[in-house]
């Protein structure tokens, strides 16, 4: 959700906070805005509606000095998305500046109060209730903005990451958060603070993620203080960046989301890097052989998850289910943390998310481990929340995926799921010596599969043209192909804005299949596998009814060729790594059918790359 940038040190803050601003827009762009305290004194903030570039249009000619500032841009939730409503908001004074990532779910009450304290609102956001109750308290008990600030934050309810500065303290910059992501760049005599490292990694390496209900105090000439809401002294660890500037630029291609797509080879091997051996024909995640006699032991296992992890997800139940004989249950993380879940201390819980901040996962995680499960995390932004709120855990290493709809990170998700399901099967004893090394030695060879589908995204540029007219589309698949079909209905709703479902192929006839005429393209994923027949009899049921069909077929499958109106070849492989290659070209054809109609598609409308609210 919003993304947060702030600087205090010698530099002009200005140029800091837009670049910064650029690197989080993918967590929000609907608004943006920045406070500066300038070098004559004055508290200045400068906010538009829309993307960062119209903010840096708005601030032309205006006063952008000062070395210390804060700046947002806006993922709306309380507030229509105007200039308003747009961060950073001002006290009723005007002497401090407040940005805000979160939801604060008793703001109606505390903006009644305030009210009639005499504060007069100027927006509709719960954000304007955090600064004036700041403001509030600092006036009201005689203190200054830290003890303010921690007092007010004991008296707010929800998720949060703030950071504030004040006209008549220049020489200090204040952050806190709670169940929303802060982290701090220390540099020579200067702090960075954002969202995520991506802002950060250009001027230093050398970072502290803060953790919740804590606050830091980022003073000139000072080391970070980083102390709790009741004022207790906190430790904190310095971690070093493995962040390149070069992988947070698109470099030679148009959008960061085809960036990232043809990116799957190497992020497919570098996700496997160590952790597979040919040679050997041996699997190894260290989180799995360290807690191994908790996987062999389960009772069963839940995968919690959301989005496109949720689709990574019920490839992971075919996974283990097949491989490992562990039950299995997914669950979409928003709706598991409000069943009142039947929950063992047997149990293992499996928490997928690419940013490691998805709220509901988050408070899946902490359910789970109420209840006395071991919690395995699936990640890929090292020291986010998930890592740090579970047992063990393991990172899938693809590399900040910056476009919005997701796509290297799934594939790096089902890659991890298809390396854990393998290391707990050949412990167990569930998998015959001779299909661990077939299995191997196809996972081995996914990332050259994979090349070469990339060599047809002209083809599929071409023929997607004729598919923007739709309306509508529906994805089929079976076995494991179902979560693929699923994930690609997915892609193209994200991006294009063309409604679209996945189903089950056999589930079309009790149904989907009234939809079916010459307007509807359907796209079935049939390679060849042991449901491959009954596909092709949904195929044909498709045609008898004019259906226009998209198809992904194996290699040299002439048959499914013939009746689709058009094909789309993939590599033969193990039938249960065939999700890692039948996704490819859904992607690409999401992504062609959105470019042709003119889409922003590593911005999507309304969505935002990290969901860290409810």
């Amino acid at each position: 959700m919003c993304g947060i940038v702030g600087y205090i040190g010698p530099r002009e803050a200005y140029p800091i906070l837009i670049k910064g601003l650029h690197r989080l827009e993918y967590r929000g762009y609907d608004s943006a805005g920045v406070a500066l305290l300038s070098q004559s004194g004055t508290l200045n903030i400068y906010k538009t509606k829309g993307k960062v570039k119209e903010l840096e249009e708005f601030s032309v000619q205006k006063d952008i000095s000062g070395n210390i500032g804060i700046a947002h841009t806006r993922w709306a939730t309380h507030g229509e998305p105007n200039q308003t409503n747009a961060h950073p908001h001002y006290s009723m004074s005007e002497r401090i500046a407040l940005i805000h990532n979160g939801i604060i779910e008793n703001y109606a009450v505390l903006k009644e109060t305030l009210i009639q304290k005499g504060f007069v609102f100027r927006s509709n956001t719960d954000t304007e209730v955090i600064v004036h109750l700041i403001d509030y308290i600092k006036r009201e008990e005689n203190t200054d903005l830290c003890r303010a600030i921690q007092l007010a934050l004991q008296q707010v309810v929800g998720a949060f990451a703030i950071a504030v500065i004040e006209k008549d303290n220049p020489d200090i910059l204040i952050a806190a958060r709670k169940s929303s992501p802060l982290v701090i760049g220390i540099g020579e005599g200067e702090f960075f603070l954002a969202s995520d490292a991506t802002p950060i990694v250009e001027y230093t390496k050398d970072v502290v993620y803060l953790n919740d209900n804590e606050v830091a105090i980022m003073e000139r000439g000072q080391e970070l203080r980083v102390v709790d809401f009741m004022n207790s002294e906190k430790s904190h660890t310095i971690q070093h960046l493995e962040l390149t500037i070069s992988q947070l630029e698109r470099g030679e291609y148009e959008h960061f989301m085809l960036k990232e797509i043809f990116e799957q080879p190497r992020t497919i091997r570098d996700c496997m890097r160590g952790r597979i051996n040919v040679e050997e024909n041996n699997v190894v995640l260290s989180g799995v052989i360290d807690n191994i006699e908790k996987f062999k032991n389960a009772r069963r296992i839940i995968i919690v998850a959301c989005g496109t992890s949720w689709h990574a997800a019920l490839i992971g139940e075919h996974l283990i289910e097949s491989l490992c004989r562990i039950p299995v249950e997914v669950e979409y993380a928003s709706e598991f943390r409000y069943r009142n879940p039947v929950i063992y201390e047997d149990d293992i819980v499996i928490a997928i998310s690419q940013s490691g901040e998805t709220a509901d996962t988050l408070a899946a995680v902490e359910l789970s481990r109420s209840k006395g499960a071991f919690i395995y995390g699936i990640c890929n932004a090292v020291g986010s929340s998930i890592p740090r709120n579970t047992h063990s855990g393991s990172y899938i290493h693809v590399g900040p995926e910056i476009g919005v709809a997701s796509t290297k990170a799934f594939t790096g998700q089902v890659t991890v799921l298809t390396m854990l399901a393998l290391n707990i099967a050949r412990v167990k004893g569930t998998i015959s010596q001779q299909e661990l090394e077939s299995f191997v030695y196809e996972l081995s060879r996914i990332p050259e599969k994979i090349e070469k589908i990339l060599e047809k995204s002209d083809k599929i540029r071409r023929f997607s043209r004729i598919f923007t007219y739709a309306k509508n589309f529906i994805y089929l698949g079976r076995g494991f192909s179902y979560p693929a079909a699923l994930e690609g209905a997915l892609k193209l709703k994200e991006i294009s804005y063309i409604h679209a479902e996945g189903y089950p192929a056999a589930e079309m006839k009790h149904g989907p299949i009234a939809l079916i005429d010459s307007e509807m393209p359907v796209v079935v994923i049939a390679t060849k596998n042991n449901l491959y027949e009954k596909v092709v009899s949904n195929i044909q049921e498709i045609k008898a009814r004019n259906g226009r069909v998209i198809a992904v077929v194996t290699e040299g499958d002439e048959a499914v060729s013939k009746m689709a109106d058009y094909s789309i070849e993939v590599p033969d492989t193990h039938e249960f790594l065939d999700p890692l290659l039948s996704v490819i070209p859904l992607q690409l054809l999401a992504y062609h059918i959105a470019v042709t109609k003119g889409r922003d598609v590593d911005q999507p409308r309304n969505l935002a790359k990290s969901v860290t609210v409810e």
